[in-house]
């Protein structure tokens, strides 16, 4: 397991608030790299359309070489400078910022626990398991980015269940392009309606200039911890990347299920 940034780790987890608001924003992105749509690599840019977020917690895809050294692709410096996000080190490289692509940034926090997953299918895919201390408290982050096969991303879902089942019952979101555009009973994402129930169609994100296609998705567990979720449109936005990125709002101030439930009885 690669260690996590800890630049941005207090000196001691954040204190709940007691306050009866305890809502974050979350966000989910694919950055193509940081190549736009007119051809430029431009990880300024990528920045830019983060800070626009405003988000507490971003779930990024795409943000390392693909071949070769896996070495990221994103101006940390100036993500932490422009909106306050700070890079969670998965990578096994010093100069890396994901795990198969996957990274993820936080506002303010602590990381507690940290799994990596290679996903199994055709090709390489992987999934980062977050589980955050933030101000407003305690939260898994599951950040993915599913295959281009509709049995590999079945084969994916099942595994990403598998994983939160074993933890404990905490808020839990399901964050990234999770590749399925297919609604209702054709939908690899079938089995994830056994943790996050029903799924919601998700606002299309994709082709950014005239998004059409919901690839990318917020899930949420348990019910009512997930509310509004939108696509992020603005100038910049629609040139950056070929995706649009996602926010949402969640409340971290959810009652979860009676008796402690674990998570593998959702599951």
């Amino acid at each position: 397991m690669a260690p996590y940034d800890a630049s941005f780790r207090a000196g001691s987890l954040p204190e709940t608030p007691t306050a009866p608001v305890r809502t974050v924003v979350v966000g989910s992105y694919n950055v193509h790299k940081c190549v736009g749509l007119d051809r430029r690599f431009d990880p300024l840019r990528i920045a830019d359309v983060v800070a626009e977020l405003n988000a507490d917690v971003v779930a990024l895809q795409e943000v390392d070489r693909r071949f070769g050294r896996r070495s990221g692709l994103l101006d940390a410096e100036t993500l932490r400078r422009d909106s306050g996000l700070h890079l969670v080190h998965v990578s096994d490289l010093p100069d890396g910022h994901g795990w198969h692509g996957n990274a993820l940034l936080v506002r303010n926090g602590v990381v507690t626990r940290l799994r990596r997953l290679t996903l199994p299918g055709a090709e390489p895919r992987g999934a980062i398991v977050t589980e955050l201390a933030l101000p407003a408290g305690r939260l898994r982050v599951v950040a993915a980015h599913f295959g281009l096969l509709r049995r590999c991303r079945m084969r994916q879902a099942a595994m990403i269940l598998d994983e939160i089942a074993e933890g404990e019952s905490m808020p839990t979101l399901l964050v990234g392009d999770l590749n399925e555009w297919r609604p209702g009973r054709r939908s690899s994402l079938r089995p994830l309606g056994a943790l996050f129930g029903p799924l919601q169609a998700s606002p299309p994100s994709f082709p950014a200039p005239l998004p059409l296609i919901s690839l990318d998705r917020i899930l949420g567990w348990p019910q009512g911890v997930l509310h509004q979720v939108d696509v992020h449109r603005s100038a910049l936005s629609r040139i950056a990347s070929d995706h649009l990125p996602l926010k949402a709002v969640i409340d971290l101030g959810v009652t979860l299920p009676a008796d402690a439930a674990p998570l593998s009885q959702a599951a």
